[in-house]
């Protein structure tokens, strides 16, 4: 596996792979590689001849007061888990490579980053926005794969590639969750045990949600919400959001709507967790 820390190093190599006719596939990452990290790799060895992994912790999506700092880095583990996972290249740029000093451009995803997470990290989206169009510029990749657990980054990085006509293939994969249900992500180690076993809570309060949203009752959606957000509360959790949404836009659904997906940010303790359930009515 190649490590390659400068922009024009990795212009460089990749081009002559995509001279060769070679595919390359793009994973990008903060690093903290866990399971579903290495499932988006092991996806992306399937459907290209290289694959591309970046590790950058964004200061740009990180609002005041947040955790950029204290963001866990742990950059010998995760070249050994990706040399297994068989990713070819590993991308590790310095934030003065990623970012001019004088730098005035901002990608912004109007409408979409403002609602859920948004709401609640004014700014977080167009930080993320702004540095994948910068990745994608940079690799130039056929596909990217993302996690479907960051289900409305998803969304807004869809939408800002069909907008900005960025000629990437973006490849949706499933959640990887520990036994218990709990998603996976790098913010889990924030958790003590005790707060593990409670934030298994989580994804039950999805999955009771999907229940009463399919067996089609009397409840209305902002009633399952409340249920839910009650539910939370008695195990321990703040709930930031907990809605209902129309899995295209994010918009609150209807009960036309046919393709939903159930959006949840929740604290629990120190710990901000986040995780969705998409379905078909």
């Amino acid at each position: 596996m190649q490590i390659v820390k400068t922009i024009a190093d990795l212009r460089t190599i990749l081009g002559n792979r995509r001279r060769a006719g070679e595919r390359i596939a793009f994973v990008p990452t903060m690093g903290n590689l866990h399971a579903g990290h290495i499932r988006l790799v092991e996806t992306a060895r399937r459907q290209a001849e290289r694959v591309v992994v970046s590790i950058f912790v964004n200061p740009t999506q990180f609002g005041p007061g947040e955790d950029f700092e204290t963001y866990p880095r742990t950059e010998a583990e995760d070249r050994e888990k990706l040399l297994a996972a068989g990713a070819d290249l590993l991308f590790l740029p310095e934030i003065r490579n990623m970012y001019d000093p004088g730098a005035k451009t901002v990608v912004s995803v109007k409408g979409l980053s403002d609602l859920h997470c948004g709401a609640f990290r004014p700014g977080h989206f167009d930080g993320v926005a702004t540095v994948v169009a910068k990745l994608f510029n940079i690799v130039q990749p056929d596909s990217a794969f993302f996690g479907l657990k960051d289900y409305q980054q998803l969304v807004i990085i869809r939408t800002m590639v069909r907008d900005l006509n960025i000629p990437v293939a973006l490849v949706p994969v499933e959640t990887v969750r520990e036994p218990s249900g709990l998603a996976m992500s790098s913010r889990n180690g924030y958790l003590t045990e005790t707060e593990k076993v409670q934030a298994a809570k989580l994804y039950q309060a999805l999955l009771n949600a999907k229940e009463a949203v399919l067996s089609g009752g009397r409840e209305a959606y902002a009633d399952i919400e409340r249920q839910a957000q009650s539910f939370l509360a008695e195990a321990g959790f703040k709930t930031d959001y907990f809605s209902i949404c129309r899995s295209s836009d994010l918009v609150a659904a209807v009960p036309e709507d046919r393709e939903i997906v159930i959006l949840a940010a929740a604290r629990l303790g120190k710990t901000r967790l986040i995780d969705n359930i998409a379905f078909s009515k």
